[in-house]
């Protein structure tokens, strides 16, 4: 497969859109993490949801600025990444202009390149990538990556990768959101790419 590192980063200005636009167009392309140590893990992102800020009951910017979303209300391009039930961390992207509290969250990936090590990390355990904590886990992705400029860094970073298409696209309600009113929990803001 393509050596996806050489690609081309995704420049600032692909973050500050719609947000909806921003999970749409991340269908795709290639999120990248190297490590202090030199690992080097790379995947195809293939399932995200976009969270359009406090208007959304299910975005955690809903709730108002707090210590913990802070990141949230950065200009988009930065990585958003919280803790959950005391296990996982989740690697959300920030997305539109400062101040708005909108994010999309990278739920799958489909690996390219450090596999043997996602292995190691996912302590034996397949699927390596398939869901938000998974992913984090196999790519050694924490909090204190939290707040990280995907634009300038070269430890996490986004590429262009494959060209989608909307016939290559589901759109279907995001998961895990019961708290949510209705017409968040409705909404079809999970995007899906079909089978590479």
């Amino acid at each position: 497969m393509k050596d996806w590192n050489t690609g081309k980063r995704l420049e600032p200005d692909f973050y500050v859109r719609s947000t909806v636009c921003v999970a749409r167009d991340l269908l795709g392309c290639v999120l990248i993490r190297k490590t202090k140590q030199g690992d080097v893990y790379s995947g195809i992102i293939t399932e995200t949801e976009a969270y359009t800020g406090p208007d959304d009951s299910a975005c955690h910017s809903s709730r108002g600025l707090t210590e913990r979303n802070r990141v949230m209300f950065y200009r988009g391009g930065y990585a958003y990444i919280y803790f959950i039930y005391g296990l996982h961390s989740m690697l959300n992207v920030v997305s539109e202009d400062e101040g708005k509290g909108c994010a999309v969250l990278i739920r799958s990936v489909k690996p390219t390149e450090g596999e043997k090590r996602m292995f190691i990390n996912r302590k034996g355990r397949y699927p390596l990538a398939d869901g938000p904590a998974r992913l984090t886990q196999a790519f050694n992705i924490t909090c204190k990556l939290n707040g990280t400029n995907l634009a300038t860094s070269d430890i996490l970073y986004i590429c262009e990768g494959i060209k989608t298409t909307d016939d290559k696209i589901i759109r279907t309600p995001r998961i895990g959101i019961d708290y949510a009113e209705p017409k968040d929990r409705d909404a079809l803001l999970r995007f899906i790419l079909k089978s590479l």
